[in-house]
């Protein structure tokens, strides 16, 4: 399976939701993942902090085929 990473480059959309692209090799996967934080800043930190598990998470979705209009969806608990 083709390593990937979170590009730098998330974004929060004011809603509770951050979307990031999944780097895999040349091509790039949008994921969006939605949040309980009250504030970007708590979220991004989590997003950050957790990112390798995010990322497998991701993959794994990816993999399987688990899009919603060709976006990886992940949910923080």
């Amino acid at each position: 399976m083709a390593m990937g990473r979170i590009v730098r480059r998330a974004k929060s959309d004011g809603s509770g939701t951050i979307t990031f692209s999944l780097a895999l090799g040349a091509a790039r996967q949008i994921c969006r993942l939605t949040t309980t934080f009250q504030t970007d800043k708590q979220a991004f930190s989590y997003l950050h902090k957790y990112r390798t598990e995010f990322e497998q998470m991701a993959r794994m979705r990816l993999a399987s085929g688990e899009l919603e209009d060709g976006i990886v969806v992940l949910s923080m608990l």
